[in-house]
């Protein structure tokens, strides 16, 4: 007999891995009692985004070095549970994409999954660590992050995010289009700025319009600007004039070397986040911005938390897009309750146990008919075009390509073009959801019939026998055609589906 599996108790630690354009950040951190505490901190400077090239694809230098970094990251996160684990990658990830030869190494070397997260999900996620920092705040904030590779700007109040922009600028990918060399003149540094100003324009106005009573910066720029203004003697609390003089003792010695106050790692890249941060100041009317402490990761931190007190965001954006395309909550709602009850009849044959694969089908079967509101014709392909498209707060990248993939593959003829995402799981997962909206096309409110399921899953083939009663299957004869004809379209794709009576 196996041993019954040990329930921790108490607090656990939970890790945030923030692979950034400039730098790698691991926060480890405890939850307690609704506290949470920081127990651990690494960083590395790995300056992805310069090794950025066209199509996609990454110096060897600079991916070797990213790796060794990674690879030294796996070590701690080895002991922890892989549920209190979240990784997250930003704009030079988002450029490389997650087909490219580096993700794919990146997520071998680390041991575990990578989510590469849109730029708006990014700002989110920033506003989120900020905000809590600073405690319950009624005030309406303006939180700014520099970045490697793009710079967030957002509005908020207390904990909401009620505007937010990510802007394709940051420090790394500027050093290397503005200061080649280091070397820092007033010509080029007027050019860095000004490039910054037209990024801004179009998004200035409507964040004028909103306003703001309090601005805080987050990142290493934002820090480092701080930090070199207090060493010069210039006051706390970031201003422009502050900057201008900082800027001009730069232009003095035509680099960023020797400024008081200023770390070795961030001397490349300084001058380049000051001029955005000047051009930040300049077209948004900033007065003065305090420093933060906290930004993305501890962010992530958070969200995890929401996570595992059933308070995931997810779930409320899944609501919402709910109710923004009319979905027939009675339908979506049936064909929910049979799915994840087929789930629990497979999930050991199909190896489909998890939480994660719960909540995907589970979401699946929410927004399956979304496309309805585009048109009842291919609905389920308006669907899956949607759900990779929009934007959805506390979702991956990845996560939204298996939503999608799983929206187009639940009906009609399975085509090669379905699969936004190619993970293993996912066909077993749309074989559950194409039955389940199968079983309940009538959309009556009926009970669901009783329905007996044997799987198997062995060298790429997928067997499932469903037994129904004879006198239902006699009853519903239309319903019986439609999953022997279901079962022909299963089996182009290695699916043998078996329709008996019990």
């Amino acid at each position: 007999m196996s041993r019954p599996k040990k329930v921790k108790t108490g607090p656990q630690q939970m890790a945030a891995l923030d692979l950034g354009s400039n730098s790698f950040h691991l926060l480890i951190a405890q939850e307690s009692g609704g506290r949470v505490q920081v127990v651990d901190k690494h960083k590395e400077m790995v300056r992805l985004a310069e090794g950025l090239v066209e199509k996609g694809s990454l110096d060897p230098l600079v991916a070797n070095r990213a790796l060794e970094s990674l690879d030294r990251f796996s070590q701690r996160l080895r002991p922890l549970d892989d549920q209190n684990i979240r990784v997250v990658a930003t704009s030079a990830f988002r450029q490389l994409g997650i087909q490219s030869k580096f993700f794919v190494d990146a997520e071998s070397t680390l041991g575990h999954p990578i989510e590469v997260i849109s730029g708006r999900e990014e700002a989110r996620l920033i506003y989120l660590g900020v905000c809590h920092d600073l405690g319950d705040n009624s005030n309406r904030q303006l939180v700014v992050d520099i970045g490697g590779g793009s710079t967030e700007l957002i509005i908020g109040q207390n904990y909401t995010a009620k505007t937010l922009e990510s802007v394709h600028m940051g420090c790394v990918s500027w050093a290397r289009e503005y200061f080649p060399g280091d070397r820092v003149d007033a010509k080029c540094l007027r050019r860095a700025i000004s490039a910054a100003a037209v990024q801004l324009e179009p998004i200035a106005q409507n964040y004028l319009t909103r306003g703001w009573e309090y601005a805080i910066g987050a990142s290493g720029t934002i820090n480092s600007v701080s930090a070199v203004q207090e060493a010069m003697g210039l006051g706390s609390g970031i201003t422009l004039a502050s900057m201008k003089k900082i800027r001009d003792q730069i232009l003095r010695a035509k680099s960023a070397y020797g400024l008081p106050g200023l770390s070795k790692e961030r001397v490349e890249v300084f001058a380049a986040g000051l001029s955005i941060l000047i051009a930040v100041f300049q077209i948004l009317g900033i007065e003065k911005m305090d420093p933060a402490q906290t930004a993305l990761r501890e962010g992530v931190i958070y969200d995890l938390v929401g996570r595992k007190r059933r308070e995931d965001v997810r779930d409320k954006t899944v609501s919402e897009v709910m109710r923004r395309f009319s979905v027939d909550e009675l339908q979506s709602g049936r064909v929910k309750q049979t799915a994840l009850n087929f789930l629990k009849k497979v999930k050991s044959e199909w190896n489909l146990r998890g939480s994660s694969k719960t909540a995907l089908l589970g979401w699946g079967a929410d927004l399956h008919e979304i496309g309805m509101d585009v048109s009842h014709s291919s609905y389920h392909r308006h669907g899956g075009y949607l759900l990779s498209n929009l934007e959805m707060p506390g979702f991956s990248k990845s996560e939204q390509l298996q939503l999608a993939t799983l929206v187009m593959l639940h009906r009609r003829k399975i085509r090669p073009e379905y699969f936004l995402d190619t993970s293993d799981n996912i066909i077993r997962l749309a074989v559950l959801l194409r039955l389940a909206a199968l079983i309940h096309r009538g959309r009556n409110l009926k009970k669901t019939p009783e329905i007996g399921m044997r799987a198997n899953f062995s060298r790429g083939q997928i067997t499932l026998e469903m037994g129904f009663k004879p006198d239902w299957l006699k009853n519903n004869p239309l319903t019986q055609l439609d999953l022997l004809e279901d079962a022909e379209l299963l089996r182009e794709n290695r699916v043998l589906l078996r329709i008996v009576e019990i």
